[in-house]
C-alpha cells in the first residue's frame, strides 16, 4: 500500500508534506549537510557549499531556522559574528540526507543515463 489516500500523510494540510515541501527546496539539504559538522559563519557556508549566492543562503537560513531545524547564533563582538548550527530536530535529519546522497552517487549515472535516452519532448530542463 502506497499511504497515499484519504488521511494520508502528504495531504496539503499535513505536517508530512510540509515536511517535504520543506526539504524539497534545492538548497535545503546542502545547507542542512553543510552544518552536520558543527557551528558555521555565514561566509564558510557559502565556500563550503558553492555554487550558492549569499542571498539565497540568507534565504534558506532564515526559512530553516524559521522551522526549527538551525539555530542562528550572533555573538556581541566587533565586528559582528554570526554562527549558525543545528538544532537537534535539525540533526535527526543527518541521517536521512547521508542516504539520499550515497543513493545519488550509487545511481547518479544511470538517471542521467535514462535521462539522455529519454525522448526529447519528455526531458525536463537540468537547470531547473
Amino acid at each position: 500500500m502506497s499511504g497515499f489516500g484519504p488521511g494520508g500523510p502528504f495531504l496539503a494540510d499535513c505536517p508530512g508534506r510540509m515536511a517535504i515541501e520543506l526539504l524539497a527546496d534545492k538548497w535545503a539539504a546542502v545547507v542542512l549537510y553543510g552544518l552536520s559538522r558543527g557551528p558555521v559563519r555565514h561566509g564558510e557556508l557559502i565556500e563550503l557549499i558553492g555554487g550558492i549566492s549569499r542571498k539565497m543562503l540568507t534565504q534558506t537560513l532564515r526559512r530553516l531556522e524559521a522551522h526549527g531545524l538551525i539555530r542562528r547564533h550572533a555573538y556581541a563582538e566587533a565586528p559582528p559574528r554570526v554562527e549558525y548550527e543545528l538544532t537537534p530536530l535539525g540533526a535527526t535529519l543527518i541521517d536521512p540526507i547521508h542516504m539520499l546522497t550515497e543513493w545519488a552517487r550509487t545511481n547518479g549515472d544511470a538517471v542521467l543515463d535514462a535521462l539522455d535516452s529519454a525522448p526529447a519532448d519528455v526531458v525536463p530542463s537540468r537547470d531547473g
